[in-house]
């Protein structure tokens, strides 16, 4: 599916997305990796949902983002609540989604200017 925004100027934004990538400013990408408004952190972890480790959601936790969006591939898989348990401390909002839902929400956070992360799970 092709997402079309307008005022997206200088953000990274979501521009299509399908059962195995998602493309970023039109560049496809098919592992896992986090998406910021200003960076991109390729390969950020090369867990499942299934086997996300504290130390894959630590990194999540010091991206600077007050709401981070998880995908989790091509349906929503929840983490361990152990796992999730130290963004409400932090100040940080944890949705879990689909990867694709995680795509949408983002580019509606980031054209908003909030300070969003979607860290992506490919299946």
């Amino acid at each position: 599916m092709k997402l079309h925004l307008s005022n997206t100027a200088g953000l990274n934004i979501f521009t299509a997305y399908g059962e195995d990538f998602v493309a970023v400013n039109q560049e496809k990408h098919a592992r896992n990796l986090i998406v910021l408004p200003e960076s991109i952190i390729f390969e950020w972890s090369t867990a499942t949902p299934a086997t996300l480790a504290a130390s894959d959601m630590q990194k999540l936790l010091e991206v600077g983002a007050e709401i981070v969006l998880l995908g989790t591939g091509n349906r929503q898989r929840f983490p361990a609540g152990v796992l999730m348990r130290p963004f409400a401390p932090a100040g940080i909002g944890l949705e879990v989604m689909d990867l694709q839902a995680a795509c949408r929400t983002y580019n509606i956070l980031a054209t908003e200017g909030r300070k969003v992360a979607a860290a992506l799970l490919f299946d």
